[in-house]
């Protein structure tokens, strides 16, 4: 049964980079009961995310960034470790993070498989956020990465179990890193977990080639 609900006013506040809408609306409850609200509704389109990984290496790449609403939030320096992830703009979902992958991590991937969206913030923000995975090899690493123009992000390549670690210490906490490093191994076999001890070479790898465009 789907609720009864009645806009009352829908006031456009801001324009600039997204919509951002003011309503209020009456909710009729299941026993007929009224209930009036006023809301702020954030719109800033659709996106996707995608987590690429590589099964012979044990790893996954991901990337760190400078997030303005994180540092405001009280995260000392504003970066956050995340996966690459864009806004869909005109572009389906699948087109949409190709692009972004090669943007921000340089690997130009073959089949990317989704495996479901998700409403992130559904008390105030509209997106709903387009969940995808991807094996990557290092001979599709054919861009050098990092973002576009505007952007500055650092493509980081570590092993899996030391990612799942960094969720658990709280240096990973990005909403969708999370979900999809928890649901990773549930569909490639993502299972071998180290001691740090046990693992060969950094536990984080800056990946850059100058020789890549």
């Amino acid at each position: 049964m789907s609720l009864n609900i009645t806009v009352i006013k829908d006031k456009i506040l801001s324009e600039n980079y997204f919509v951002l809408r003011n309503i209020t609306y009456d909710l009729t409850r299941k026993n007929g009961d009224v209930i009036r609200h006023k809301r702020e509704v954030y719109d800033r389109g659709n996106g996707a995310t995608i987590l690429l990984y590589n099964r012979e290496k044990q790893s996954v790449v991901l990337i760190r960034q400078f997030r303005i609403a994180t540092w405001v939030n009280g995260n000392a320096d504003g970066r956050l470790i995340e996966t690459c992830a864009g806004l869909l703009d005109d572009d389906e979902p699948e087109v949409c993070i190709r692009k972004e992958a090669i943007e921000e991590t340089g690997f130009e991937v073959g089949a990317v498989q989704k495996v479901f969206e998700l409403f992130m913030s559904p008390g105030g923000v509209t997106e709903l956020v387009h969940f995808f995975i991807a094996e990557y090899t290092d001979a599709q690493r054919t861009h050098r990465g990092g973002g576009v123009d505007d952007e500055d992000i650092e493509v980081l390549e570590m092993p899996f179990a030391q990612a799942v670690d960094m969720v658990k210490s709280g240096e990973i906490r990005d909403g969708k890193a999370v979900i999809l490093l928890q649901y990773l191994p549930n569909e490639t076999g993502m299972m071998k977990y180290y001691t740090k001890s046990q693992l060969a070479g950094p536990v984080i790898s800056y990946i850059s080639d100058k020789s890549i465009r």
